[in-house]
């Protein structure tokens, strides 16, 4: 069975449970708003995030406000972002926050319909009841996390807070703030179940933790290897 949601097309990737703020100025994008706060009390107010594989999220420089989307190459799976608050600008623009909610997965997308994308969606599920392999290995992530935050963070009490403790969701955080690139993130939230990808978190995990050490392992600092060599 499949629905039909708005596209907002992104050069990121969004995760259940994750805050994504917006900053709205494109015409298409501000008619996607207005119809969003348009709809009947109860609605759901969601639109689909996807990451660009090829392509760019607004306009080129110098095309019409209200000209088409244009060429854009979507990731097949994507996170809907519910509405939860909005600002409305003096240029008719929005600032707007928006929290994940549930995956899809792209069956088609019409780029006529509206001013801004649309896809017909299949729903992907959630994880069900407890998992002890899910468990096991969100102690196992949460400790490997904790170990790469104190490569990358000077300040302790940082390293200290709080970690879910609920393995989906943690590894939906993990995901979203490991520094990752768009197609590491991409593959993480296609994973259907969350053992597997507290798995794949893992693997990715120590790797960049092994990058980091080995960068820390350099002598000489990296703001003179980047510097040209003097004449001396």
């Amino acid at each position: 069975m499949t629905a039909r949601l708005p596209v907002f097309p992104l050069a990121t990737v969004l995760f259940p449970g994750l805050v994504l703020p917006l900053h709205i100025f494109e015409e298409r994008y501000r008619a996607l708003v207005r119809h969003l706060v348009g709809l009947p009390e109860g609605a759901p107010r969601e639109f689909g995030v996807v990451a660009i594989q090829a392509g760019w999220e607004v306009a080129p420089a110098g095309a019409p406000a209200t000209s088409s989307v244009g060429e854009v190459t979507l990731h097949e799976v994507g996170c809907t972002a519910e509405l939860r608050q909005v600002t409305e600008l003096a240029d008719g623009g929005f600032d707007i926050v928006t929290v994940g909610r549930r995956r899809f997965r792209i069956a088609e997308v019409d780029d006529s319909a509206e001013p801004y994308l649309t896809a017909d969606v299949e729903w992907l599920p959630d994880p069900g009841g407890p998992d002890e392999v899910a468990d096991l290995l969100a102690a196992r992530v949460i400790a490997v996390f904790r170990q790469y935050l104190g490569l990358i963070r000077s300040d302790p009490e940082e390293i200290s807070e709080q970690l879910p403790e609920d393995p989906t969701v943690l590894s939906h955080l993990v995901a979203a703030t490991a520094a990752l690139t768009v197609d590491d993130r991409q593959r993480l939230l296609a994973i259907d179940d969350t053992a597997s990808r507290l798995r794949a978190e893992l693997r990715l995990l120590n790797r960049e933790a092994a990058l980091l050490r080995q960068v820390r392992a350099v002598p000489v600092p990296l703001s003179e290897l980047a510097s040209p060599p003097t004449p001396n």
